[in-house]
């Protein structure tokens, strides 16, 4: 089923961390050391300018009040992992890639300060903090204000992270000598973002951002098992798809390349990741003989003592019945001995209207208890021929009274008679079956390659019918089809009067349809949703056929049924997702990557086929690409910078020569390089930029605030500074 591949079972969830000790804060008491703070989607990172490396923790906060205490809690990054109910109250300060939900960003930053070790009632130190490309002013006015007023900044900045991972790895190898011109592909939580850098400065105007990023392929990908596995036993959530999304899946050079190589299903076979999710294999009790001897001699115990309660059962209603037909005949013996009056109010004592009603209540137990002496004597039930005595008694003879009961009489000996001619066919059907299949015998017996041969023609006779019937019907389904085309055609000529010669229902006229048996197979013809009794037919038939063959035919097995055919499915689909047997929990806990590692990447080259409204990375690249001359174009693309998590799955760069390279003059070169590290360099590169005299110049201070207010506040590489990279 596997093909020798690699299975890989999903990483035990590994127990959060604690929360790391506060530093020491003696060093930056005084020093008015500036403060970076990297607030990403997914991790906020924290720290110093001196610092080697931050603080950083999961973006998320938790409002939770502790069960066994009854204490209020407010819990940060992994401490939100840490109690299981605090899970569903999680949020972030991030809705999307847009900064929103302020209280969480204010307990995120609480959070960072005092493991930080800050102890004063105001946060002494410049500020230098991360905001996405193209960021509404609203957030960044709420983040001013939120660090000017509660926390006493004496100045604020904010950059990019991309340009910052640019700036840290711009005077690191493979860029000697110091390099500051590039085209920035910055690949986030919840956006791309590509920002052309000349001269060292970022050419916001030209920049452009896309609605796609890490979250939303993770999200892709869990949606495209759902749908493929879609009674999958196990709960896959988004934590695990990311997983999958980080390990497995990777940039293909030509999609479609990829596509026609996956039309072979070797080729997709081979091409599949195996994932192993848990599972739990259930438990068998193996018995010995001596214990299944026990348990059947349990049951028939049991069986024997049933069949005793039952007779005893039967036993006692007998009696009952016998003892109440002897109460109703004392009952009516007594009739003669009181006056009519006392008579009646004894039977409406006893629940009869009339005499009619005790009579008809005696005779019924006469019969019952007659049938259960029978039956009781012979084992099983007697059908006792009924008499009609009034049957042949002319109407003059009887009163109003004896007519009633001969009529009535006359009915019952019709329905008896009836049953008795159904019986007597059913004998007659069972005696020609029987007959027929001596017969068969006979002639299986005499010749059994000539009877296999026989049997087989009618099997695929029957088979042809099944499916031409089929497909009429699916090609009903098409509007454009001969077949629908023939039905609306039928549809009219019923309803044109003078071509069927019938009159409609109008002006008092009479409906004429269905006086003809044609005009009933003209119905079942149009007709597309009424259920066929020669298909039902055919198909029992069928299925005699079939077990016929399979006792005597030794070379006709399971495979050439007529279900087995049906049910096959092809080799491509069944290597998309190959199909365990019934009962196999390790088999069926798998799932099976093959396409979706390249369809899911490939949605940052067109987002459209997940449902996104955007162009893709490499039109967005062409796009501001084009806004530049050749010279300036030759720069950007000689230094084409890669940052972000998944800027690290495979394939990336060569789909991105492909996809740049005809849109290119020819013979200019195309560099594309990856971040160092592309998870941390934004941070050290805000560290780096903290210690030169440009960042002096790029912040807001908090008189400047409170003159214009905080949506004034400045960014890093905006508009207003020159100083590009400055050491």
């Amino acid at each position: 089923m596997d093909d020798g591949l690699e299975i890989t079972r999903l990483p035990t969830p590994s127990l959060p961390s604690l929360p790391p000790h506060a530093e020491s804060y003696d060093n930056h008491r005084s020093a008015h050391t500036p403060l970076i703070i990297d607030n990403g989607s997914t991790t906020f990172r924290w720290g110093f300018s001196t610092s080697p490396s931050p603080s950083s923790g999961p973006n998320v906060i938790a409002k939770y009040k502790e069960r066994r205490t009854n204490k209020p809690l407010l819990l940060f990054g992994d401490g939100v992992d840490v109690e299981s109910g605090a899970k569903g109250q999680a949020r972030t300060p991030w809705e999307g890639d847009v900064l929103l939900n302020f209280d969480a960003l204010e307990n995120a930053l609480d959070h960072a300060f005092v493991n930080l070790g800050i102890d004063t009632p105001t946060v002494d130190h410049p500020v230098l903090m991360t905001e996405r490309l193209a960021s509404p002013l609203h957030s960044r006015s709420l983040t001013s204000e939120l660090m000017f007023e509660l926390y006493s900044a004496p100045s604020l900045a904010y950059c990019v992270d991309g340009l910052m991972s640019f700036y840290q790895n711009s005077a690191q190898p493979p860029y000697s000598p110091f390099t500051s011109d590039g085209l920035v592909v910055s690949f986030n939580t919840a956006s791309t973002s590509v920002i052309p850098v000349l001269d060292g400065r970022g050419i916001m105007s030209h920049a452009k951002r896309i609605p796609w990023g890490s979250s939303q392929a993770s999200e892709y990908l869990l949606k495209l098992i759902q749908l493929k596995y879609s009674n999958f036993p196990t709960r896959v959530t988004s934590s695990q798809s990311s997983w999958m999304l980080r390990t497995f899946c990777e940039f293909a050079p030509s999609y479609s390349t990829i596509l026609r190589s996956l039309n072979d299903p070797l080729a997709l076979r081979a091409s599949g990741r195996i994932v192993q999710f848990p599972f739990v294999v259930p438990v068998y009790e193996e018995k010995t003989e001596e214990e299944l001897t026990r348990l059947a001699e349990k049951r028939k115990e049991q069986g024997r003592k049933l069949q005793e309660m039952a007779a005893k059962t039967r036993m006692e209603k007998l009696v009952q019945k016998e003892n109440d037909l002897r109460y109703l005949l004392d009952l009516r013996d007594g009739r003669d001995e009181v006056s009519k009056r006392e008579w009646m109010i004894k039977l409406q004592e006893e629940g009869f209207d009339d005499d009619a009603g005790l009579e008809e209540t005696i005779k019924k137990l006469e019969g019952d208890l007659k049938k259960a002496r029978k039956k009781e004597a012979e084992g099983e039930d007697v059908i006792e021929e009924p008499s009609f005595p009034l049957v042949d008694v002319p109407d003059a003879d009887l009163d109003e009274g004896g007519i009633k009961e001969k009529r009535k009489q006359k009915l019952m000996k019709a329905g008896f008679e009836a049953r008795a001619r159904a019986r007597a066919e059913k004998e007659r059907t069972r005696l020609e079956r029987e007959a027929s299949d001596r017969k068969e015998d006979e002639e299986r017996e005499g010749d059994l390659l000539g009877w296999s041969k026989k049997l087989r023609q009618e099997q695929e006779g029957l088979m042809l019918k099944i499916k031409d019937r089929a497909r009429r019907k699916a090609a009903l389904g098409d509007r454009k089809s001969a077949a629908a085309q023939a039905r609306m055609k039928s549809i009219a000529n019923l309803a044109d009067e003078e071509r069927t010669g019938k009159k409609k229902r109008k002006g008092g006229g009479e409906d004429m349809f269905g006086a003809d048996d044609a005009d009933w197979a003209i119905y079942r013809k149009i007709n597309t949703t009424a259920p066929s009794s020669d298909e039902e037919e055919d198909l029992n038939q069928l299925t005699a056929i079939e077990a016929k063959l399979l006792m005597h035919d030794p070379t006709f097995t399971d495979a050439h049924t007529h279900a087995s055919i049906t049910s096959q499915r092809s080799a491509l689909i069944s290597a998309f997702r190959p199909l365990y047997k019934e009962g196999d929990v390790e088999g069926s806990s798998r799932i099976h990557l093959n396409l979706e590692r390249w369809r899911v990447c490939e949605a940052w080259f067109s987002p459209t086929m997940a449902g996104v409204d955007s162009a893709g990375l490499g039109e967005v690249i062409q796009n501001v690409l084009a806004r530049f001359p050749d010279a300036e174009k030759g720069r950007l693309v000689k230094n084409l910078f890669l940052t972000g998590s998944p800027c690290q799955l495979p394939g990336l760069v060569p789909r991105l020569h492909e996809t740049l390279r005809p849109n290119l003059p020819t013979g200019m070169p195309i560099e594309i390089v990856r971040a160092a590290e592309p998870d941390m360099d934004a941070w050290r590169g805000m560290a780096r930029f903290a210690g030169t005299e440009g960042f002096a110049r790029v912040g807001v201070t908090r008189a400047e605030y409170e003159e214009h207010g905080g949506e004034r506040v400045r960014r890093w590489w905006g508009g207003n500074w020159n100083g590009g990279f400055i050491a």
